[in-house]
């Protein structure tokens, strides 16, 4: 698991920190390991998946930083099931959002919620409360095989005094698609 973060998400991620947007994501088919290799497990700790392993990158690069710079991180997580995209951290995950796009900020699913994260255990339990809600159901190869294709966006914001208080966004995606049957 550590290989294979260190090798594919991680040069992501170090992007994301510097401003860029990056997307990592599995695809395959049900039963080859998609899930497994975005969250991984969490013990022993070379067995963590490449989304705790970014969570552990961006925080130890925030916890780590002497320079003038403050940090936000907002966190998010959506599923699209059945062509409906679902809001995983919602007070009722049941609503349907919509996809937009506006010229200003590309992209987005209009409503999602985004919580300010300072800690990997915030990021943990989000990511906890969010599982909970992703639809899930039987497969010849898989007795919870995850239905839907999940999106955990992870944005850094980062503002520098160096640069006369200049700020710098990254958006990460983490994305674990459904089997591709």
């Amino acid at each position: 698991q550590r290989q294979i973060y260190d090798v594919c998400a991680a040069p992501v991620v170090q992007s994301v920190l510097e401003g860029y947007n990056g997307t990592v994501f599995a695809y395959g088919r049900t039963g080859a390991g998609k899930t497994h290799t975005m969250e991984g497990a969490a013990e022993p700790s070379d067995m963590k998946g490449i989304i705790p392993n970014a969570i552990q990158h961006i925080f130890d690069h925030v916890t780590l930083n002497t320079s003038n710079e403050k940090y936000l991180v907002r966190a998010s997580y959506f599923e699209i099931y059945n062509e409906e995209i679902r809001d995983l951290l919602s007070d009722d995950p049941n609503t349907r959002l919509e996809l937009r796009e506006s010229s200003d900020s590309g992209v987005y699913v209009k409503d999602l919620k985004s919580f300010v994260v300072k800690s990997i255990s915030e990021v943990d339990k989000l990511l906890i409360d969010g599982k909970k809600h992703r639809s899930i159901g039987s497969t010849l190869m898989n007795q919870a095989s995850s239905r839907s294709h999940s999106v955990f966006t992870i944005v850094v914001e980062c503002c520098s005094e160096k640069k006369n208080g200049r700020i710098r966004v990254g958006k990460l995606n983490l994305v674990d698609l459904a089997g591709s049957e």
